[in-house]
């Protein structure tokens, strides 16, 4: 049942994303590219584990769980979100999704998050479980993908079909579909026999991948108690409700979208020679050719990164400043967000 709700749903992307079958057409012919993500998974579950998530959570995770409204098959299987602290600046980013199908079982959501984090948001998560019906635990036998399609995008879904015992979710990535899915396995499973035709990619590969799209991913892309959800473009990666109840960090956030100015916001950025392997000290200075101060500088490698800029600025030329030398960058709006965008 689990995974013809997720094959459904790839189906169902593999056919209004067929840009993405290009993507990797170079390493290969097959169906797919399958990424290892260090990232871990966090077992939510219980009576109360909804109304717990949905007030430390930025998105709505009533959507998530199906209730007296539209059936599970009709329910988004993922939600992306940031837990915030007091202050409204971002602590984790997750990736939410629902392993239960019905009412009559009991709510059972798996939290995806950067691995690095993984004892700090179990802690920050029992901190304010108080008395709720919630058992939170890791999931140290499931392993998480990202799946990136190749020319055969369509040959995902149809094959899930036939491994309903080794695949636990394919889910369309729900933060932009520039990014593919999210598959979740138990460890140690063969991919091909889930996927036909699929191979092992690269980890800097996909981390390319996500810094041409200027798609920000786990601590370094998002310092905790650094980084602003507005500022690193969460609205438009549908990780945010701005009619849910309250949740912690909403004031700042909520401010900050009525009054609808966001002078700065996280960009890719493609530099002119590529970037040393390390000694890139965190939050580097990006600075315009005048010397004035134009952002920080994220995370990259070789010659994509990601950064922190001002928007006045990015037409502007640009310069990384490493120990007294300057490396020329451009930066660009990605073609995946919202053409109404214009702050």
């Amino acid at each position: 049942m689990l995974v013809r709700a997720g094959a459904a749903a790839a189906a169902a992307a593999a056919t209004t994303v067929p840009g993405l079958r290009r993507l990797w057409r170079g390493g290969g012919s097959g169906a797919a590219a399958c990424f290892p993500l260090g990232r871990a998974l966090v077992d939510v579950r219980g009576a109360e584990a909804a109304p717990f998530l949905q007030g430390l959570l930025t998105n709505d995770v009533t959507r998530l769980v199906a209730g007296d409204g539209p059936p599970a098959g009709a329910l988004p299987r993922a939600l992306y979100a940031h837990a915030l602290n007091v202050q409204g600046r971002c602590l984790y980013d997750v990736i939410l999704y629902r392993l239960h199908e019905s009412p009559e079982e009991e709510p059972h959501i798996l939290l995806e998050c950067d691995g690095g984090v993984l004892d700090a948001i179990q802690k920050h998560m029992k901190l304010y479980k108080i008395r709720r019906k919630v058992n939170i635990a890791p999931c140290l036998d499931l392993s998480l993908w990202a799946v990136v399609p190749g020319e055969r995008a369509g040959d995902i879904a149809s094959s899930l079909t036939k491994c309903a015992d080794q695949a636990l979710i394919l889910t369309p990535d729900p933060r932009t579909e520039v990014m593919g899915w999210r598959l979740i396995t138990k460890k140690g499973v063969n991919l091909s026999e889930i996927i036909p035709g699929s191979r092992i990619g690269n980890i800097q590969d996909y981390h390319r991948h996500r810094y041409k799209q200027g798609v920000p991913e786990g601590v370094k892309d998002l310092p905790p108690g650094v980084a602003l959800p507005l500022e690193s473009n969460l609205a438009y990666m549908n990780g945010i409700s701005f009619t849910k109840g309250c949740y912690i960090g909403q004031e700042l956030t909520a401010r900050t979208h009525h009054m609808g100015v966001i002078r700065k916001r996280l960009l890719p950025v493609h530099f002119s020679a590529p970037l040393p392997k390390d000694s890139i000290p965190e939050g580097a200075e990006i600075s315009t050719e005048s010397g004035k101060s134009a952002g920080k500088f994220r995370a990259g490698g070789g010659e994509l990164g990601i950064a922190l800029l001002r928007l006045a600025n990015i037409n502007e030329p640009l310069c990384l400043n490493l120990a007294g030398d300057k490396v020329k960058l451009t930066a660009g709006i990605p073609e995946w967000w919202p053409k109404t965008a214009s702050k």
